[in-house]
């Protein structure tokens, strides 16, 4: 690590602390921000699940807890000076920069074996990719509510810092960690798989089909999770009831919470005849662009990987701003593309309004009683209007890149739709 990238994570850990500390309310004032926590991710909820695990009681019943037991287990041991909670998750921060610095000093976002940017010169240097994520207010605002998404995205960076490296099973492992606190991750899978085979060393790869290579980290995954649901069915005292309340609850959607995602209005309002069939299109529309983006974009597997990361924070049943923010980190690798995208200003300025407006219009929706819930669901769809531009302007440009440097003579020419 490099003084700058060394320099760039003190000043955001200094900052963080200094907002800890300077201001003793604002931990609890984020946490209870609906934007910032979900009824899998809140830590206020996660505070109650501990007090009924150490008073001997099932979190579980109830239908308030719905995160993963080894989180109960890991919390259980810390002191409870809240000044430790606190060090936990400004130390997640940096575990995550520290994984976006090994992400961009790879050179994998301009540079694969099927695919190198003609752009490549115009890349941030490691230390300006942490400084993206570690300055970023949504990053910011996200630890101080302390959310356990903030573990999840360390995590889910850690297995792709891994992938980089051509450390494949090293990789999944992490990968299986990030499923079992959020359960979406696991479709992160497949470009994983695609984004460690293309690491591997020449000397490595050498006699290694994709397939063979694909079948032996899709077993070490299958282990990893079966080996952490044992795990958990060991900390709950041989009950196996957390898998419908942390699983079922992402897929069935028992808590309507609002949320900046899309599912939580639509479900208010409908007919319980719907919901089902509802639910599997929802659920499945996550899923129906692996396979394209994993075919389309095979040469640049580690944007697949951002792709469907923002894909998830529009999508997921319950999403929060920390996960815009983790796709925002892992953009930020990709600034040779950035004068390619068409709406930047347009995205932009979205953001701000949504993030500007949610707030207030909550406001209004819950204490001041002057609105309803239409007031609250019509910004998060900006919101995720915003994000959902920024996705597909992004494919738009990485596609652009791919065809100026397989046809460098249409550098620069428009092109028309026919």
């Amino acid at each position: 690590m490099d003084r700058r990238s060394l320099t760039v994570i003190i000043a955001t850990v200094v900052l963080r602390l200094v907002l800890f500390t300077a201001f003793p309310s604002l931990p609890n004032l984020l946490t209870n921000r609906v934007e910032l926590s979900t009824p899998v991710t809140s830590f206020k909820r996660l505070q109650e699940g501990l007090f009924l695990y150490t008073h001997g009681l099932s979190p579980y019943d109830g239908g308030v807890f719905h995160q993963a037991p080894l989180l109960l287990a890991f919390f259980t041991t810390l002191p409870s000076n809240p000044i430790v909670v606190y060090l936990v998750y400004i130390l997640s921060d940096v575990l995550s920069a520290y994984s976006l610095i090994q992400i961009a000093a790879s050179g994998v976002s301009v540079s694969t074996p099927y695919h190198t940017s003609s752009r490549k010169s115009s890349t941030w240097p490691p230390w300006a990719v942490a400084a993206a994520f570690l300055f970023n207010p949504f990053s910011i605002a996200t630890c101080i509510a302390r959310p356990t998404i903030v573990f999840t995205n360390t995590v889910i960076l850690t297995a792709i810092a891994k992938g980089v490296q051509g450390r494949g099973v090293a990789a999944v492992l992490a990968l299986a960690m990030a499923s079992y606190l959020s359960l979406y991750p696991v479709l992160l899978l497949p470009p994983m798989v695609l984004l460690a085979h293309d690491s591997l060393p020449a000397v490595k790869k050498k006699g290694r089909s994709l397939g063979s290579f694909a079948a032996v980290l899709t077993a070490v995954f299958t282990v990893a999770a079966a080996v952490l649901g044992a795990l958990s069915w060991g900390i709950t005292g041989g009950s196996w009831e957390f898998l419908a309340s942390t699983y079922g609850v992402h897929l069935l959607l028992p808590d309507l919470t609002p949320n900046v995602g899309l599912w939580w209005y639509f479900f208010i309002e409908m007919f319980d005849s719907f919901r089902e069939f509802f639910l599997c299109v929802f659920q499945l529309h996550l899923a129906v662009y692996l396979a394209g983006l994993c075919l389309r974009l095979r040469k640049q597997p580690l944007f697949v990987i951002t792709t469907l990361l923002g894909i998830s924070s529009i999508f997921k049943s319950y999403p929060s701003i920390g996960d815009t923010a983790l796709y925002l980190s892992l953009l930020s690798l990709y600034r040779h593309i950035f004068p390619l995208m068409r709406y930047t200003f347009f995205v932009t300025s979205t953001l701000l309004y949504a993030t500007l407006l949610g707030p207030a219009f909550y406001h209004l929706w819950i204490y001041a009683g002057s609105g309803n819930a239409n007031f609250f669901y019509a910004i998060t769809l900006v919101w995720s209007l915003a994000v959902t531009v920024l996705v597909s302007d992004a494919i738009f440009a990485v596609l652009r890149d791919e065809w100026e440097t397989e046809r460098p003579e249409m550098k620069g020419k428009e092109i028309v739709q026919i």
